[in-house]
Formats: structure tokens, sequence, C-alpha cells
């Protein structure tokens, strides 16, 4: 395969176009398109959905895996001074154990990607991400995976909240993948929703009485002791499982986080 057209391609992926493929490579725009219908031709399938953004088709999501394997082994192989790793992070890892890790892997740039845990795995399958936080255990094709702990979670609210009801009381929810709350609910309940897309935010709104929401339980175990904040229903919890994704393929840098990753849930998670 010809490494040129595949650093190309690879480049129309992660730059989202054509023109900004060709600048980031230093090229003209009609030499990235010659490049990519070559490639195109060389293994018999469409690769790019020429869209705004580009973005990759089924087969060019293998190729964008195949791709990015290629370079970081070639970084790797030639010394590069620096290797970068892309991974994809539940929004509550990053926010509390999983920063630290990347402390502990000199020598690497990390590009950090953040999705609920239910949905990590789609940048993984997408070539995106070489690793990733989920709590998907099945792995995706062409990688391995493993058991990092469990994440407990409490349903919280202000003191004073009224949560007798939950049909009716607000609930905060992360965003619309985010199914945490819902599953909480045990009957079948249609509460008034808030949609509040950052952590920061999320958190205060709860603390402001907005709503109840699930908190991580470290993170609200001071609150409760504090009574800043109480459980709507003590003596439930909801426990989420997360696994550790990452290519199957053996490359010092991935395999360094790799084992980063498995001190720092070892001593952060649950087991179960």
């Amino acid at each position: 395969m010809d490494q040129v057209q595949l650093a190309t391609f690879q480049a129309v992926v992660e730059q989202g176009s054509f023109e900004a493929a060709a600048r980031a490579l230093h090229v003209t725009p009609s030499a990235v398109s010659q490049r990519i219908k070559a490639l195109e031709q060389a293994v018999g399938q469409v690769l790019v959905r020429r869209a705004k953004p580009c973005t990759a088709t089924v087969a060019g999501q293998a190729l964008m895996r195949f791709a990015q394997q290629v370079a970081l082994l070639e970084r790797e192989f030639l010394g590069a001074d620096t290797t970068r790793i892309s991974v994809v992070v539940n929004a509550d890892s990053l926010d509390s154990w999983f920063l630290p890790v990347l402390t502990d892997v000199p020598g690497v740039l990390f590009e950090l990607h953040t999705d609920d845990q239910e949905h990590t795995t789609e940048l993984l399958r997408s070539g995106t991400a070489m690793a990733a936080v989920t709590s998907e255990h099945v792995p995706v094709q062409g990688c391995r995976v493993e058991k990092l702990g469990v994440m407990r979670y409490l349903a919280v609210a202000a003191p004073g909240f009224d949560a007798t009801d939950l049909n009716t009381a607000p609930v905060l929810v992360y965003n619309r993948k985010d199914r945490l709350q819902h599953r909480f609910l045990t009957a079948r309940h249609d509460p008034p929703v808030h949609y509040i897309p950052a952590a920061a935010a999320f958190n205060r709104a709860i603390r402001l009485g907005l709503g109840w929401g699930m908190l991580y339980e470290q993170e609200a175990r001071a609150d409760l002791e504090a009574g800043t904040l109480v459980e709507i229903r003590p003596g439930r919890h909801l426990d989420v499982p997360l696994y550790w994704q990452c290519w199957r393929l053996s490359a010092p840098a991935l395999d360094a986080l790799t084992a980063a990753v498995r001190t720092a849930a070892a001593q952060a998670l649950r087991t179960g």
C-alpha cells in the first residue's frame, strides 16, 4: 500500500476536508484528490464521504485504524521525540481518576475525546481513538479489552429538594446519550429533564437545587458528609462497570499507557 496515499487519507479524515489536508501536507488540493482516488481504486472501495466535514466510510474506518497503527509504529521505530495517542474517556473518569494517568507516560502527546461510557467505543470503531474507557465489554474488532473496575453512582440533590414523586421532580441529565438517571428509576417515570452537558455545570446545578442527578460517589461523598447534598433514595446506588479497550497492537507507548491506566483504576474504582 502506498504510504503517501495512506498518510494523505489519514490527513483528510483528521483535518475534515481536502483543502485542510492539503495545507497540512503542503501540497495542492488537486494532489490530495488524486491520491485519494488512487487509493480508493487500489482497495476497490470508497473510503471518504465527500461532505462537510469529510468522514471515513465503513471501509475507510478500518483503513484509518491501520493508517494510525502504521504511523505509531513508524514514529516509535524511528525514535521520534514525541508520540501522539488519542483516547476517548467518559466524562466522569476524565474529571476524577483518569487525568493523572497521563503524567505517568512521559514523552507522549495525548488527544483526549470525551463521550458517554456507553458510546466511547464508537470512536474506536471509526479509527478516531486508539484506546477507550468504556462500559462495553465486547471488544471492538482489532482491540483487546480488560475490566478496570466499577464506578458507583449515588442519586443526590440539594437539601430541601422535593424528590418525593420522581414523576414530577426535575432531573438533571448530562446529554441525550446519558441514561444513568433513567436507569436508576426502577419504575416507569417520565420526569421533566434539564440537559447540562458540562461536568462542572452539572454538579453546580444539583447544588443549586435545579434538579436531582447521579454523581460519582467519591465526588459526592464530601458534600454528603457536610450536609450540602443529600441522597434522594438512601441505600440505593447504581454501579457502572468500566473496561479498557485499546488496539491489540503491541507498541511501547500504548503498553505504558495501559499499565498506568490499570494501576490508577485499581486505586480509584471499586472491584466487582
